[in-house]
């Protein structure tokens, strides 16, 4: 790869050109790694979490995305997978909130701002299930408690 090449990938990366050697995050030209691949691998750290990893100056390419958890889905995973499931959308909806207000003071429109409110809703369903889980609690104590922890704020 020319050193003009690594020194672009380097500033995308925002990671020196030594390390980005050293780690083997990209690779020669026959194996033809992109800024977005290595961006991928990456772990981001700081603000970089609040938003999308590898978005490109084409504002008029929406980027792929899924659909929504569905409640019969979700009632098939245990508690520590709701509990993860749960992290996990909360991040999202944070990463695309604050996607949507960065784009929004560039006056540019968030590409598929239903995602938004598809993430929102398998939030809503997440609690759903786990509410269902503690109405069959026997306990009346242990009821409340489990729907106390499932409704904080």
């Amino acid at each position: 790869m020319k050193a003009e090449s690594v020194a672009i990938l380097a500033r995308t990366l925002r990671q020196p050109a030594v390390a980005l050697a050293t780690t083997g995050q990209w690779m020669s030209v026959a194996g033809a790694a992109t800024a977005s691949e290595a961006a991928t691998t990456k772990k981001s750290t700081g603000l970089e979490a609040f938003f999308e990893a590898g978005r490109e100056a084409d504002l008029e390419k929406s980027p792929p995305y899924g659909r929504g958890w569905r409640a019969s889905e979700l009632r098939l995973k245990s508690w520590d997978d709701l509990h993860k499931l749960w992290y996990v959308l909360y991040k999202e909806k944070n990463m695309l909130l604050s996607q949507e207000l960065m784009l929004r003071s560039q006056n540019v429109r968030l590409p598929n701002p239903e995602r938004i409110q598809k993430v929102k809703n398998s939030m809503c369903r997440i609690k759903q299930v786990l509410t269902e889980r503690a109405l069959l609690e026997e306990d009346p104590r242990k009821r409340n408690i489990l729907k106390k922890i499932i409704n904080a704020k």
